[in-house]
């Protein structure tokens, strides 16, 4: 079976590590502050701060928001559970809104579920396709509210000719299965350099200088090595990601006339970096999704299920007082349907058609 993901790092990565071996210097530093400056070219913003894991990125930005316990943040049910978790680590309640057909939040939702006690919206870009920032923000500064963006799996996605991480708060993943990785890191991108600086102090512990401690702060340094893989990648990755979108659209086209198939698409104004490629099996299609899933792992299709429930469907959540649940019938349903498929940049066009057959023979009635 060929992988749903595959990490090449090529040969560069290798020499920068070996160069910080080389320093002697391991902890956060001039590598580091070459991967913030890259970042800073990727998204526009005025500002990249490195942390320890993009998890830590989403806790970061929402602590930097000063919010006091009860204060709200408003995100999608469908989405990895790092956005939930990141929320409740820092303190605040999470209220959900559901998805639209991007799978990303419907903003015509959001202002029936703005109460008083509402603070910040977390727009969650996801399998690389940025969320219609456009009437989100428009939100967000006609009830005053910070703009968060769970970008972890967006690098380089652009909504109406903005980058990920560009329109408010943007906090990045660099797990190592993300179209850009450090093995274990994260991002938070911000224009406002006020929060930046608080940013900083909160990573460090909070000095601003050795023993000079101006906030209760915490360990969230990246590594020189982390730094180091991520700046070998930074070159490539528009290439990477050109060939991510290649793959997409050979996939859509082979696949265009599959019965029971809803295939993922871009829309108008948004640029998807394709950090997978989601299918959905419709209610009415000739197979449910097990018995797709199962064909496909019998012809060796690599595929996962991203993801299975929706955010708050776990006992865990249901009882934490910090989840207030709603209907959410769009991500529900989703959840019931969607399967990622191959489409990392490393296929050759014999595998984009592997995947393709594949497909199609584990549709058929």
């Amino acid at each position: 079976m060929i992988p749903i993901t595959k990490v090449d790092l090529g040969p560069t990565a290798a020499d920068l590590v070996l160069e910080v071996l080389a320093s002697g210097r391991l902890a956060q530093g001039p590598m580091v502050e070459r991967l913030e400056a890259g970042f800073q070219e990727m998204t526009g913003a005025a500002h990249a701060i490195a942390v320890s894991n993009g998890t830590v990125a989403l806790v970061a930005a929402i602590e930097a928001l000063d919010l006091e316990p009860g204060d709200e943040v408003i995100t999608s049910p469908f989405t990895f559970v790092a956005s939930l978790n990141a929320i409740l680590e820092a303190g605040a309640t999470v209220r959900f809104v559901d998805i639209g057909d991007d799978y990303c939040i419907d903003p015509s939702q959001l202002e029936a579920a703005i109460t008083d006690r509402t603070k910040a919206i977390m727009p969650v870009h996801l399998y690389g396709l940025c969320a219609d920032m456009a009437p989100i923000m428009d939100v967000c500064q006609r009830h005053g509210l910070a703009l968060v963006e769970d970008a972890a799996q967006a690098h380089l996605a652009e909504c109406d000719g903005t980058r990920a991480g560009g329109f408010g708060i943007g906090c990045f993943s660099l797990y190592a299965t993300k179209n850009m990785t450090t093995g274990e890191g994260g991002i938070v991108s911000t224009s406002d350099d006020a929060l930046a600086d608080r940013l900083r102090l909160l990573r460090n512990q909070g000095m601003r200088a050795r023993y000079q401690y101006e906030a209760v702060g915490h360990n969230w340094r990246m590594t020189e090595l982390q730094a180091a893989v991520g700046v070998s990648q930074l070159p490539v990755l528009e290439q990477r990601t050109a060939a991510r979108a290649k793959n997409a659209a050979a996939l859509n086209e082979m696949m265009a006339d599959i019965e029971g198939l809803v295939l993922p698409s871009e829309p108008a104004g948004r640029r998807h970096v394709w950090h997978q490629y989601t299918v959905r099996v419709a209610p009415d299609a000739p197979v449910d999704r097990d018995t797709f899933v199962e064909r496909l792992n019998e012809a060796g299709i690599g595929n996962g299920i991203y993801y299975p429930k929706v955010a708050f469907d776990y006992d865990c959540y249901r009882a934490h007082d910090g989840v207030i649940e709603s209907p959410v019938p769009n991500a529900t349903a989703a959840a019931a349907g969607v399967v990622s498929l191959r489409v990392h940049p490393y296929l050759t066009d014999a595998e984009v058609e592997q995947v393709a057959a594949g497909v199609r023979s584990a549709m058929a009635n």
